[in-house]
């Protein structure tokens, strides 16, 4: 006689164990898909947040996101690639706002979605897994890419200038340029243009320029800044392999000026472009100085009038051996919080104009965006106890590392609850792909995409 086969209580503590573990699998997938619409919108809030500037403290929004979030630099920029992206495409962000799409395959998808194959790319997305739409979006920008480059050489190659000379003596021009050469092109016409259209203006009211017996029309000061190009590359040479020296900025500032921004002063280019009192103060932070002594009436003074020429030789602000120990010191960083960028200027906290002393301890590196910021921008920057005070212009400090706020309760049910008052209902099945584990076809994919 058989007895019933009754499952002992290690196979029930195993039995109950997979329950739960199944459970555990299905909760995973509702928390992903509630974080999926959760990220959605705060998608939609970096939009907004980017829109409105708020990150004008930061070199841009992705910076501000690293700085006040925590994100790497590079997944902030790509949330907000994201976020832009997505202002365009309705479908995708109906499907990620309800928890159907996760963030990874939305990131994938906008990187070559639009108005024309945003249907055919959703129905990707939730047929295949997130990698397969990687590989898929993969293999279209490499198309995409060899197509554009066959494209760019066909162009290249179909590139003519002719002319000759017509029945009347006129020389008639036909040309075609590729789009790198047309854009320079252009762009040199237009100076020319410029150049032409200046020197009309500077003649005499009532007077008529030598060469100008009428009203020039658009179209024949274009074909006379072609012929001032023409003679320019004739006069100059067309060499372009000798050494130049590099540009510099000439400033023309007074003392009272650089020691006080408020001070009556003098601020201007040598092109006699006049500059703030600020601009001045941070164009001489890290550069180089002439002193010249002027009398009461502008002119400097020289041996002619009976007076010494007064200008001093050349010397630099910050010397090469203390850039080196404040690169060190600073691991050649922007300080301002929230900045990483690398190629920095010296910056005095206390400017030396206005008594400050170019030491280590009142330097600071700061890259061109916070060093404008740190002058015109009105933000300001103090050295106390060895540690530095960022203020923006009205006065409030800027942490280095602010504190992350708290959550306090289920993340789930915190997330469900939200969704709910939205009439969003997601659960474990919400964001279960529909592809049923057969081999995917790679190139039928991007054809159709293609197609």
């Amino acid at each position: 006689m058989f007895e019933p086969l009754i499952a002992s209580d290690s196979l029930a503590e195993r039995l109950r164990t997979c329950e739960q573990i199944d459970q555990l699998g299905e909760d995973i997938a509702e928390l992903a898909a509630h974080i999926s619409a959760a990220t959605y919108e705060l998608l939609v809030m970096i939009r907004e947040f980017d829109d409105g500037k708020g990150w004008n403290n930061a070199r841009s929004c992705a910076h501000w996101l690293n700085w006040r979030i925590g994100l790497s630099l590079g997944a902030a920029r790509e949330k907000v690639r994201t976020a832009r992206a997505l202002t365009n495409l309705p479908l995708i962000s109906d499907a990620m706002r309800t928890g159907r799409l996760s963030y990874s395959k939305v990131r994938a998808i906008t990187r070559i979605a639009s108005a024309e194959n945003e249907s055919e790319l959703l129905t990707l997305a939730l047929d295949c897994t997130a990698s397969q739409i990687e590989r898929i979006v993969r293999a279209y920008r490499r198309v995409d890419r060899l197509a554009e480059a066959q494209q760019a050489e066909n162009r290249y190659k179909s590139r003519s200038l002719s002319y000759y000379t017509d029945d009347d003596g006129m020389l008639v021009i036909r040309g075609r340029l590729d789009p790198e050469q047309g854009e320079a092109f252009r762009k040199a016409i237009d100076h020319a243009e410029q150049v032409l259209f200046r020197r009309e203006k500077e003649t005499l009211p009532g007077q008529v320029a030598p060469d100008v017996a009428e009203e020039t029309t658009h179209t024949q000061r274009q074909a006379d800044a072609l012929v001032l190009l023409a003679e320019t590359a004739l006069e100059s040479g067309l060499d372009s392999s000798s050494s130049r020296q590099r540009a510099e900025v000439v400033l023309h500032v007074d003392g009272d000026v650089l020691a006080d921004p408020d001070a009556d002063g003098q601020c201007c280019l040598e092109s006699g472009q006049n500059v703030s009192a600020e601009t001045s103060r941070r164009l001489s932070c890290d550069g180089s100085t002439v002193t010249m002594l002027h009398d009461q009436d502008g002119p400097v003074l020289s041996p002619s009038n009976g007076i010494t020429l007064d200008v001093g030789r050349k010397t630099r602000v910050i010397s090469p051996a203390l850039r080196r120990a404040l690169d060190h010191r600073d691991s050649k960083t922007c300080q301002f919080p929230g900045c990483n960028v690398h190629h920095c200027e010296a910056h005095h906290i206390h400017h030396w104009a206005a008594g400050g002393e170019t030491k280590l301890d009142n330097l600071v590196l700061t890259c061109k965006f916070h060093h404008r910021a740190l002058h015109e921008g009105g933000y300001r920057v103090e050295r106390r106890g060895g540690r530095l005070e960022y203020r923006d212009p009205e006065g409030r400090l800027i942490d280095n590392a602010p504190d992350m706020p708290l959550v306090d309760g289920d993340a789930v049910s915190i997330l469900r609850d939200r969704r709910r008052l939205e009439g969003i209902s997601i659960d474990s099945k919400s964001n279960l792909p529909y592809w049923d584990g057969a081999p995917m076809d790679l190139g039928a994919a991007v054809s159709g995409l293609r197609s």
